[in-house]
Formats: structure tokens, C-alpha cells, sequence
């Protein structure tokens, strides 16, 4: 590694870590109502959807609801599994599996 590339990752640390530290001690000491941490329970669902849905939703950079989007197919069978099943494994392996099945069906694979 060069010494820009040292200095370039130790002020990413120096930036990033206090940002993420402070407040988990500041958490730790206060007493959070109940109200709270329920609202809380919704923040992963919530970072994962906002990430997962621009890119079944715009795979190519625009709205793309057609039948030849298989990214929003697959999605859509996975969350029928997820719902259905409950089941990681088969949740998993049904999305890739759709969405292989259906890019070969659409010929754009």
C-alpha cells in the first residue's frame, strides 16, 4: 500500500467511525420507551426494501413493470415463498431459479 492510500483509509476511519461509535454509547445510557423499540424492529426491513426495490423496480435505469423484467419476477416469487413457506433456503433458491428461468424464456440471457 501506498502512504496516500494509508492516509486515504485512515481518515475514511477517523470520518466513519465516531459518526457510528458516539451513539451507540449515548444509546447505551439512555432509556428508550417501548414505543420506541418497536419502531426500531422496522428499520432493517425498511434500509432493505429501500435498497432491494430501485433495482428490481428500474433495472435499467427507468420504471420497467414488463413482463420481460425478471428481476421483478423473481422478486415476486421469492416473496410468495418467503410468505407461503417461511423458508430461507427455498426463498432463496426459488428467486434464483425464477429468475434464471425467466431471463431464458424471455431471451435476454
Amino acid at each position: 500500500m501506498s502512504r496516500f492510500e494509508i492516509l486515504l483509509t485512515l481518515g475514511m476511519v477517523a470520518v466513519t467511525f465516531p459518526v457510528r461509535y458516539l451513539p451507540m454509547l449515548w444509546v447505551g445510557r439512555i432509556r428508550l420507551s417501548e414505543g420506541v423499540h418497536r419502531a426500531l424492529e422496522y428499520v432493517p426491513v425498511a434500509v432493505l426494501t429501500a435498497i432491494i426495490s430501485p433495482m428490481v423496480l428500474m433495472p435499467a435505469g427507468h420504471l420497467d413493470l414488463g413482463w420481460d423484467n425478471a428481476y421483478l419476477f423473481a422478486s415476486l416469487v421469492s416473496g410468495v415463498l418467503a410468505w407461503k413457506y417461511q423458508h430461507l433456503l427455498l426463498t432463496i433458491a426459488g428467486g434464483l431459479v425464477s429468475f434464471v428461468g425467466w431471463r431464458l424464456l424471455m431471451n435476454v440471457l
